[in-house]
C-alpha cells in the first residue's frame, strides 16, 4: 500500500526535501573531519549529512528533545525520509549535537550567504534586541553567598550533632552487643546533609574565586586608566602619582587573581572586538563576594533575570535582524542589561556581512553615550530610544552635561518627523523574530548547560530560523510544515 520509494511519501516542495538540498550545499567538513579523526573500530557511524539534516530539521519544526527525534524517525514520515530508513538512538542524536555543536553553529554564516544569494536583505536597516531565554536549570537551585555562609554553619552544626549521636549509639551498642558487631553504614540523614554541605562549599569556593577574578579585572581596568593618566596629565607630580596608583592597582589584581604567563586579553580564542561582556560576580574591595552574589547549582553560568516582571533562571539571547527578518548576527550572554552588547553585535554584523548596516534601530535598553558615539564614529545612522524620562521635560534644560546633550540629540532624532517612522520599523523587524522562535518553533528553554554550549545552541536556532525564511521565500507552501 506504500509507495515503492520513500521519496514519494511527501509532496513536492516539502521542508524535508528543502533541508536535504540545503545540507548538500553546506560545507560540513568540520563535522566530517572530527568523525574521521576518531578510532575507526566500533559501530559504523551514521552519515554526517544525514545527521546534520536530521538535527536542523528537528529544530525547524520545534523538536528539541533527542528522544522525540528518535521517536519521530519511526512515527513521522518527514523524519523517516530524512533518516533514510535509519533510526539513530536518542543518545546518538544527543551526542552528535553535543560534540559538533560548534560546527553546527558555524554553519550560520553559510546559511546567511544562501539568504543573501536568494535576494533576502542582510544589510540595510538592521534592528538589534535581546530576549531572556530560560536556562536548563531552576531558579530554586540558586543560592546567595550570604545564605551559603548561613547554610554552611547550620549544616556543619547538624552534622556534628549527628556524629555525636552516632558515637553515643556505637558506645551503647558496644556495651550491649560487643565490639565485634559491624555498624559501618552511615545514617541516611547524615549522608544527605553531608552531600548538601559538600555541594554548598564547592559552590561557595567557586563564587569566591569568581568574585576575586571580577575584582582583579576591575583593578586591571582601573590600572589601565591610571596608566593613561600618567602619560597625558599636564602636571609632572600628577603623572607620577597616577603611575604609582597604576602600579598599586596591578599589584592588588595579581594578589587577588594571578594571571598565567600565557594568558592574554582574548582567552576565549575569538575576536575580542566581537566578544560580549559576561556577568561579573559583585565583589567587595577585598575581592570577596557580596552577600547577594548568587550561583546556581545546576547551571553555574546562568543568572537570575527579569522578563516581563517575572524572575527566571535564564540567559540573554541577542539577535541583529535585517528588514527581511533574517538574523545577521547572534550571541548569548549571562548579563541582563543590553547596553554593553551593541558595539560587539555590530562588529559581528560587519564580520558576517562584510560591512556595517546603513541604518540601526534599537530600544532604550541599548542606549548609552558610548554606543551613540560608536555609531557616529562609524557613520552609522542610528535610532536608539532613550527612555520615557524625556516626556517629563528633564532633557533640553540648560546647562547640560555631555551625556545629557548626546541623549537629547538622540531623543530629538528619534522623535522627529523623519525619524519616527524609521524607528517604528524596529518593532516589525526584530520583535517578530523572537515571537517566531519562541511561539511558532516553541523554543523557550535551552537544552544544553553552560555559556559556551548555550551560545552554540542559540546559533543553531538562528541558523534554522534563517533556513525557514529562505524556504518560505523560495519554495511553494504545500506541506503542513510550511
Amino acid at each position: 500500500m506504500l509507495p515503492q520509494s520513500p521519496i514519494d511519501w511527501l509532496p513536492e516542495g516539502h521542508l524535508a526535501y528543502f533541508m536535504l538540498e540545503r545540507v548538500r550545499e553546506l560545507d560540513i567538513s568540520g563535522i566530517e573531519d572530527a568523525i574521521q579523526s576518531k578510532d575507526a573500530r566500533g559501530n559504523r557511524p551514521y552519515s554526517p549529512r544525514m545527521m546534520t539534516a536530521l538535527v536542523l530539521y528537528a529544530y525547524c519544526v520545534g523538536v528539541f528533545s533527542s528522544r522525540k527525534v528518535e521517536r519521530a524517525t519511526y512515527q513521522d514520515v518527514a523524519f523517516r525520509v530524512l533518516a533514510g530508513g535509519e533510526h539513530p538512538h536518542f543518545t546518538t542524536v544527543n551526542l552528535f549535537r553535543l560534540e559538533h555543536r560548534d560546527a553546527l553553529s558555524g554553519l550560520f554564516v553559510q546559511g546567511l550567504k544562501l539568504c543573501a544569494r536568494a535576494g533576502l536583505s542582510t544589510v540595510g536597516h538592521v534592528s538589534l534586541d535581546g530576549s531572556k531565554v530560560q536556562a536548563n536549570a531552576s531558579k530554586h537551585k540558586a543560592m546567595t553567598y550570604g545564605r551559603m555562609k548561613e547554610q554552611d554553619k547550620r549544616l556543619a552544626a547538624e552534622i556534628e550533632a549527628l556524629l555525636f549521636r552516632a558515637d553515643e549509639t556505637d558506645r551503647r551498642e558496644d556495651e550491649q552487643y560487643g565490639r565485634d558487631r559491624r555498624g559501618d553504614e552511615l545514617p541516611e540523614e547524615f549522608q544527605r546533609r553531608d552531600a548538601r554541605l559538600r555541594r554548598i562549599r564547592e559552590a561557595k569556593a567557586a563564587l569566591e574565586k569568581e568574585a576575586a577574578e571580577a575584582r582583579a579585572a576591575q583593578l586591571r581596568e582601573l590600572a589601565a586608566t591610571q596608566q593613561q593618566q600618567a602619560h597625558v596629565a599636564p602636571d609632572a607630580t600628577e603623572r607620577k602619582r597616577a603611575a604609582t596608583r597604576a602600579t598599586k592597582s596591578r599589584r592588588q589584581a595579581e594578589e587577588l587573581s594571578p594571571r598565567p604567563d600565557h594568558d592574554d586579553d582574548d582567552a576565549g580564542g575569538g575576536n575580542a572586538a566581537t566578544e560580549l561582556t559576561s556577568h561579573r560576580v559583585p565583589a567587595t574591595a577585598q575581592g570577596e563576594p557580596t552577600d547577594k552574589a548568587q550561583r546556581n547549582f545546576t547551571d553555574h553560568d546562568s543568572r537570575i533575570m527579569v522578563r516581563n516582571g517575572v524572575f527566571l533562571q535564564a540567559y540573554n539571547a541577542q539577535a541583529a535582524v535585517s528588514e527581511s527578518q533574517v538574523i545577521v548576527a547572534h550571541a548569548v550572554t549571562n548579563q541582563q542589561p543590553d547596553q554593553e552588547h551593541l558595539v560587539p553585535m555590530l562588529e559581528r554584523v560587519r564580520e558576517h556581512c562584510g560591512r556595517l548596516p546603513e541604518v540601526l534601530s534599537a530600544d532604550t535598553g541599548s542606549w548609552s553615550e558610548r554606543n551613540a558615539g560608536s555609531c557616529e564614529a562609524n557613520a552609522l545612522d542610528a535610532y536608539i530610544a532613550v527612555g520615557r524620562k524625556d516626556h517629563e521635560g528633564e532633557l533640553g534644560r540648560l546647562p547640560m552635561t555631555q551625556a545629557q546633550e548626546a541623549r537629547w540629540r538622540m531623543h530629538q532624532k528619534v522623535t522627529s518627523t523623519a525619524g519616527r517612522p524609521i524607528y517604528a520599523r524596529r518593532k516589525v523587524i526584530v520583535e517578530p523574530v523572537f515571537g517566531q522562535i519562541k511561539q511558532a518553533l516553541g523554543f523557550r528553554r535551552f537544552s544544553l548547560r553552560g555559556l559556551g554550549k548555550v551560545a552554540a545552541e542559540w546559533g543553531i536556532v538562528c541558523l534554522c530560523h534563517n533556513l525557514l525564511k529562505l524556504y518560505r521565500a523560495t519554495a511553494p507552501c504545500q506541506a503542513v510544515a510550511c
